[in-house]
This record gives C-alpha cells, structure tokens and sequence, in this order.
C-alpha cells in the first residue's frame, strides 16, 4: 500500500497552486507535512512545483516538523493517517489514528490562525474530525469538518449514468451521516436539469430497488472497490473532492444548491449532539448553515439513525483509546 496521504497530497498540490480550490486572484502558501521516512518524496513534490511556475504560488514549506507546517495555516486539509486495506478493521484503524489526531489537534490548537478551518480527510474522518473539536477547543466547532464530498461526487456520479445525462445536471443529492459503509446516500429532493426545466430524480430513475440496493451500496462501497481496483485507496477523486469542499465553503454553494458536508451537529432532524455527521449544508460569506426542512420518510429515518448509531460507537470506542 502506497502512502494515501502523499498521493493525495501529490494530487491536490497542482490543483491549489492553480486556483481551482481558491480562486485565480488569490496567492498561496502550501505546507505539506509527512514522516521522516517519506522526505525525499516531500523535497520531489517541492522541486516540481517550483519547476511547474505557477504564478499564484507564492511559497512551500515542506516538513516532518509538525509545528512548521501548521504555523500560521488559514485551511488545513487533513490528509494522514494510517490507511485502510482490504483487510483493516475499521475499529483497529480508528484506534491506530485516535492518538494521530489528538497531537495535530493539539499543535493545530498552538500554532494555527484563528480562524484556521479544517477538513478531515483521512478514515474514519468523522471521528478523527471529533478528536481534533476535543483538543483544540479554541478552533470554533463550525470550523472542523469532515469530508464527504467525495461520496456525494459519487452519488451524482451514478445518478448521471442511470439517467444518461451530464453530471453537471444533477444536483441535491444528500449523503447522511458517517464517511463509511454505513453512509445513507439519498435522492428523494434530488433533481435533474432537461430542456424543460428541473425534474426530480427518484420520479425519473422510477426503480425504487435500484435506489434502495445498488444505488446505495455502489455509493458506500466505492472507496473499498477502487483499492481492490488499483491496490491503493482513491487519490485523485478524493482531491478534486476535497477542493470542491473548501471552494464552496470559502466562495458559497450555488443558489438552490446544497453539498453534503461532515459538521458538527446542532440537533438537525434528530441527530444527536456531540457529532460530527453528514448533513446537507448550504453555504455562504465563509459559513455553512444545515439545509432545514427536509421531509424524513420512514426508511430514511431508520437508514439516518443507524448510520448515528455506528458514530456513537465510534466516539465511544475513541474516548476509551485516549483515556
């Protein structure tokens, strides 16, 4: 298994550098940090970046020194961990990475900016996201966030190919809850763009099993398929994913548009306090705001509380590896 996190690092660097997380008007400063063991690598990503001349770079720290490359970062992008294999448990991994994540919250709670904003990454990210909220308390609540936007680009990603329409025609998909198995992707005020106006997918797709079965599973299952595809887990899908998350919390989402985001939970449809899950989030002027208002059938309910109940566990589990 390669290092995840400097494939993905590799990825999203040129993207960043190139404006599409930030804009075109707005200069960078790129921190990377790894493990001693994976320096060379570090130094090879610095040397193309200088190499590619992009003009919005304005510098790059490379480091193993975790103080270094947090000091002063207005978006941090977590991407390191101990990765998922085909034969990980989740409950090993999140115990392996409950002890990662309480030393960067604590040297992100030190050396941060203060308005620093965070995105999780790395498995199991809403409960790595959680640790991070715990130990540096000083980073506010709305500020750390988990990524689910890449099972989100998934769901409309298949919803696209089941209707044979662009992807860019597809929008309000919702993914529910935890970045795992359990994820609840729903499309009940889901809707595609035709030559008559928007129209709501499920009426359209009208195969209640497909969405209920294939759907679903293809969504939550599709990190676990491309590692067995590519002996690796996803690298270049989950930067573009991570890059849609920060632009659109940065910049706003589209109006009449929602994303699926891991936040913190304020008590939106039922979902405990002290969590941080999925929801549909709108956002604007830098803020994300939980979509309210949404009808809740029955079987959403059930899929919604069930995929709460595996992140109850998971804090549990968490709070007993840093006791």
């Amino acid at each position: 298994m390669k290092n995840i996190s400097l494939q993905i690092g590799y990825a999203i660097a040129p993207m960043i550098a190139r404006g599409i997380m930030l804009g075109p008007d707005q200069p960078v400063i790129l921190h990377f940090l790894d493990i001693e063991q994976a320096v060379e690598s570090l130094n090879g990503i610095r040397m193309e970046l200088t190499d590619a001349a992009f003009p919005l770079l304005k510098g790059v720290v490379a480091t193993t020194d975790i103080v270094e490359a947090c000091k002063d970062v207005n978006i941090a992008i977590m991407l390191g961990g101990s990765p998922r294999k085909e034969i990980t448990l989740r409950k090993d991994m999140l115990s392996t990475n409950a002890s990662i994540y309480k030393v960067q919250a604590l040297i992100l709670e030190e050396h941060a900016a203060a308005d620093c904003k965070v995105s999780v990454v790395a498995n199991p990210a809403n409960t790595n996201a959680l640790i991070l909220k715990q130990f540096a308390p000083s980073i506010p609540k709305e500020n750390i966030t988990c990524l689910t936007r890449l099972d989100h680009n998934r769901a409309l990603g298949q919803i696209a190919d089941r209707l044979k329409v662009h992807v860019s025609d597809v929008k309000n998909v919702i993914i529910w809850g935890n970045h795992s198995t359990t994820q609840y992707p729903e499309v009940n005020h889901a809707t595609f763009t035709t030559r008559n106006g928007e129209r709501p997918v499920r009426e359209h797709v009208s195969d209640d099993h497909w969405l209920k079965t294939e759907f679903i599973t293809t969504v939550q299952q599709r990190g676990v398929a491309t590692i067995k595809a590519r002996k690796a887990s996803s690298a270049f899908s989950a930067a573009i994913a991570a890059c849609d998350h920060i632009r659109d919390w940065v910049f706003g989402t589209p109006k009449g548009t929602w994303v699926s985001m891991g936040v913190y939970s304020n008590g939106s449809y039922g979902i405990p306090l002290g969590l941080i899950y999925s929801f549909p989030v709108k956002c604007e002027k830098g803020k994300w705001s939980i979509v309210q208002g949404l009808k809740i059938d029955e079987y959403s309910r059930a899929m919604m509380d069930a995929t709460a109940k595996e992140l109850i566990e998971e804090k549990s589990l968490a709070k007993s590896c840093l006791a």
